[in-house]
């Protein structure tokens, strides 16, 4: 699999590209990693230095790609966290663009906004412009539960609740839904859910949760439901891989007491998905 990832990056730890990279690569597939920032470290530590790129100069980035006459090649575009809808409105063009050449290419959006406890922490408006252009542009999307209830426009406590809100927002576009950080009703205590929900049905996995909530697991998240998904064309299947991979890289980084996430520690398990969780099917 090719995939033209439009992300932040950064020098230390794993955010963005600094995240999806490796792990999509690990799994044998081609990334082609386009910059949105080159920051030296994730916002998360409160300071951090390196340039945000503008909007002209990643779209030129990807105009040389095209040049190369390989853009076309692209199996899927894949994208995050985007600062403003000048961007947004780059990372639609290359959609638009690697469609055009390739019509079974596809769109993996993680519209970055907010989450629970935090509430948005994006710059006003960019929920907005993810919910109402980028969203429905998109074939994959990633929200957590937070952000799905924000692209549905209702609170959701219980398991319907949340499966009528991913049929709302997958009647604007998305086919394919990843809802990450499920907590409902009728999670057990110290559970969480993620569910995955597409024409073909709808499946949940419940896993311990786990005492640790570092930056970048929803873009190792994304990166392998995407590469899964494309590989397996099973829902269900995309969704255990993804979950018993992201689940050792979390439990590797808890062990390591560390913030960043060891994504290179828990590299075969990247490789090589534990079966340790089993997707039952909801509808």
């Amino acid at each position: 699999m090719r995939i033209l990832s439009i992300q932040s990056s950064v020098a230390y730890g794993h955010v963005g590209n600094s995240a999806a990279a490796f792990p999509l690569q690990r799994l044998g597939h081609e990334v082609w990693p386009v910059l949105t920032v080159h920051f030296s470290n994730h916002t998360g530590y409160g300071a951090w230095r390196g340039p945000l790129l503008a909007p002209a100069d990643v779209a030129e980035v990807i105009a040389g790609i095209e040049d190369r006459g390989v853009l076309g090649g692209a199996d899927a575009v894949l994208s995050g966290y985007q600062g403003d809808p000048a961007m947004g409105a780059v990372i639609l063009d290359a959609v638009d663009r690697v469609k055009t050449a390739n019509p079974d290419a596809v769109y993996c959006c993680d519209p970055v906004m907010g989450d629970v406890g935090r509430g948005m922490f994006v710059r006003p408006g960019i929920p907005e412009y993810l919910r109402d252009v980028v969203v429905p542009r998109a074939d994959i999307i990633t929200p957590n539960h937070f952000e799905l209830d924000f692209l549905a426009g209702r609170t959701t406590n219980t398991l319907a609740e949340l499966l009528d809100a991913v049929d709302t927002v997958r009647a604007s576009g998305p086919r394919h839904v990843l809802v990450t950080s499920v907590l409902h009703g009728d999670v057990p205590e110290g559970s969480l859910e993620v569910v995955a929900v597409s024409d073909e049905g709808a499946w949940a996995v419940t896993t311990p949760l786990l005492p640790i909530n570092p930056n970048g697991g929803g873009d190792i998240t994304a990166a392998l439901y995407l590469a899964h998904l494309w590989t397996t064309r099973s829902p269900a299947t995309a969704l255990e891989r993804t979950i018993g991979s992201v689940f050792a890289v979390l439990e590797a980084t808890l062990t390591a007491g560390t913030r960043e996430l060891q994504l290179i520690a828990a590299q075969d398990a990247i490789a090589e998905p534990p079966a340790k969780f089993t997707a039952r099917r909801l509808r």
